[in-house]
């Protein structure tokens, strides 16, 4: 892990940060509201890239709200949120239950519409657009059920049939949110072993949504904890130590 370093972001609030890569997300005095009631209190988080951050705290503390703002989903009532999304959108993978899995294609074909950016509805995908596709079914071990139709696959498959999707599109950023909630404790590690890969091993930004601690300890040295719509960056020990 990274140096952590405290910035004064000028209005007597502080931002956590480390220091050996340039920021690529950057959240200054965010504030998000439902009707009248903030969810999510002025958060300053700056999210350095190829770093593997998960978003940690129990159902209602702001993870996904605050998820969904760095999407562009939701306005923030209060502060501003910096991404490169403009040029470079990011890889969403929602959870596995969000595609309809009576819906009749192919693991390979859902795979394919990553490339929906770059193809548009009817152009098909050159000989280096479908050796990206091989290159994503290895890279997730999908290889030998590509032809399978998503009602076919196991819940963990089709989790990583969403990740293979978004590694295709050749995103610098993947935002996650709770995709290991309805898996197995087995199939939840193998997913999570992956999303740490993109990081560690590809360079990519992770940020994800998960319920607890224990299951992602070993695979991030820094978490962003929230409690009641408040944001810290701590390291995973710390958090282990407080319980």
């Amino acid at each position: 892990m990274g140096r952590e370093k405290r910035i004064e972001t000028g209005d007597g609030a502080t931002m956590t940060s480390t220091t050996d890569a340039q920021p690529i997300i950057i959240c200054e005095n965010v504030c998000i509201a439902y009707g009248r009631e903030d969810v999510v209190h002025d958060a300053s988080v700056e999210v350095r890239a190829g770093i593997f951050l998960p978003f940690v705290g129990p159902n209602g503390a702001g993870k996904t709200t605050l998820l969904r703002a760095i999407l562009g989903l939701l306005k923030p009532r209060q502060g501003r949120i910096i991404t490169p999304f403009d040029v470079r959108p990011p890889g969403y993978v929602p959870q596995e239950k969000a595609l309809d899995p009576l819906f009749p294609v192919s693991l390979r074909q859902i795979v394919a519409m990553g490339l929906y950016p770059e193809l548009g509805l009817w152009r098909r995908p050159s000989k280096r657009q479908q050796e990206r596709i091989d290159e994503a079914l290895e890279e997730f071990r999908l290889i030998d059920h590509q032809a399978k139709t998503f009602s076919e696959l196991s819940g963990g498959m089709r989790q990583k049939t969403l990740l293979a999707r978004a590694f295709v599109s050749g995103a610098d950023v993947f935002i996650m949110d709770e995709p290991t909630s309805e898996l197995d404790e087995e199939t939840e590690a193998e997913v999570l072993r992956h999303l740490y890969r993109l990081s560690a091993e590809n360079g990519k930004t992770v940020l994800i949504a998960h319920h607890g601690l224990d299951e992602i300890a070993t695979l991030a040295p820094t978490i962003l904890m929230f409690d009641h719509g408040r944001t810290k960056m701590v390291t995973t020990t710390d958090a282990l130590g407080a319980r």
